[in-house]
Formats: structure tokens, sequence, C-alpha cells
């Protein structure tokens, strides 16, 4: 069975894939502007891509014997792009922290399901990393 330590960490990454999925839809459905157009449908692309991040681990924390939280991080929509997106490539990167250390305790532990969900999860959580930083570069 899972460490309780472990199954801590799979309820962080849950609090996270809630919050992110639920600032990237509002950041999506309240930006405005030309840069409004050229970003809105990836933002929505990825916050449904977060949000079965979020039941992926929710399923497999509830499969460990774990109760999932239903309470997201604090969400964060912003007033400008660049704000949002300086907080969203920070969120991913937080992310990418969170997720290695998941599949480094899940190895260790022998739970190679885990690993793995995770590890396809860091995967995504990679690509929305580059989004975000390629968004930013070149802004004023």
């Amino acid at each position: 069975m899972a460490s309780k330590k472990l199954l801590e960490l799979m309820n962080m990454s849950i609090a996270r894939e809630i919050q992110v999925s639920v600032q990237y839809m509002w950041q999506h459905v309240q930006w405005s502007g030309v840069t409004h157009y050229a970003v809105k449908d990836e933002l929505k692309k990825i916050a449904i891509e977060e949000m079965k991040h979020a039941e992926a681990i929710a399923e497999r924390l509830f499969y460990l014997g774990g109760i999932p939280t239903t309470k997201p991080d604090p969400i964060f929509v912003g007033k400008t792009i660049k704000e949002m997106l300086k907080k969203d490539l920070k969120d991913e990167e937080g992310a990418v922290k969170l997720y290695r250390q998941v599949v480094t305790l899940a190895e260790k532990e022998g739970d190679i399901t885990t690993a793995q969900i995770f590890k396809k999860i860091l995967q995504d959580e990679e690509e929305h990393h580059d989004t975000f930083q390629g968004l930013l570069e070149g802004m004023k």
C-alpha cells in the first residue's frame, strides 16, 4: 500500500490540477483583445487536460485508499495577459517539481502504476510550461 506521504503528494497534485483547470478556463473566458483570439483555444484545451489529470490522479488515489480533495489551490485569473501567463508559467514549474517528486517516491515504494501515471502527466505539464513560456516570449 502507498505511504501516507505519497497519498499527501497525490492530494496536493489534485488540488493543483483543480486550481489550474479553473484558472486557465477563466483566463480563456475573460481575456480580451487581439491576443485573446490568438491563445484562447489553447488555454481552453490546457484547462480540459488539467481536469483530466485531476480525474486520473483522484481515481488512483482512491484505489490506493485515499480520499481525493475537492479543494483547489488558490485560483489566480489576473488583470493583464502578461500577468496571467507569468503566473501560469510559475504554476507549471511547480507542477513539474511536484510530479517529479511523486514519480521518485512512487518508484521507491515500488508503485509502478502511480509512477507511470505521473510520468505521463509530467510530460503534459512540461508541454504546458513550454506553451506558456513561448507565449511570454517577446511580450513587453
